[in-house]
């Protein structure tokens, strides 16, 4: 009776019974391992930080507080460079430029405090070609602008963040962007697939 019951039992859990053989879902039990080292566990939804930061952070790094409007902005960046089918690095690379440039604020006009024409996230100039003041103050529009400038620079992969931002910006303060990297890093591992 108790093999009647049991049969019946595993063939209503999808089970079948054969000479005292489970076939179907078992759980494998794996060995203990031997291996003294440590296991690294992986977080699937999380970037790789390896692919963040390559090189490792060049010189010291500024960290500055986020307001919600700066992290929407942090979050449109990642959003367009993911539209534009680029790896993570690349948001890392747009980040820390927006960090440098406008510490993530969608800057519009700033009287005589503006450098120039200079407008949006990334600081982008109508004048030198970049679009019209209501396209670079658009966070998409202008973070597809920069991507498509930094596209062009044969090897940013491979580049340091502030050779590879500097040479799309062409700005005054060339090392200013490297000092963005651990922040824009941190802003991508946290919000790139949320």
């Amino acid at each position: 009776m108790n093999t009647i019951f049991r049969k019946s039992m595993l063939s209503v859990a999808g089970l079948a019974f054969a000479g005292g053989v489970f076939a179907g879902p078992i759980a494998h039990v794996a060995a203990p391992s031997t291996d003294p080292r440590p296991v690294a566990v992986v977080q699937a939804d999380k970037p790789d930080p390896s692919k963040l930061i390559p090189h490792g952070t060049q010189g010291a790094q500024s960290h500055i507080d986020l307001n919600g409007e700066q992290t929407g902005n942090a979050k449109a960046i990642i959003a367009a460079t993911k539209k534009a089918g680029l790896p993570e690095r690349a948001a890392v690379i747009s980040i820390a430029t927006s960090l440098q440039e406008s510490k993530l604020e969608n800057l519009g006009h700033l009287g005589d405090m503006n450098d120039h024409d200079s407008l949006g996230l990334f600081q982008q100039r109508p004048s030198s070609g970049w679009g019209t003041p209501e396209q670079i103050t658009d966070p998409e529009y202008s973070t597809t602008a920069f991507l498509k400038g930094l596209r062009q620079v044969d090897g940013w992969q491979d580049m340091p963040l502030t050779e590879a931002a500097q040479t799309v910006q062409v700005s005054a303060y060339p090392d200013a962007y490297a000092q963005w990297e651990q922040q824009a890093a941190d802003l991508v591992g946290q919000y790139w697939n949320s």
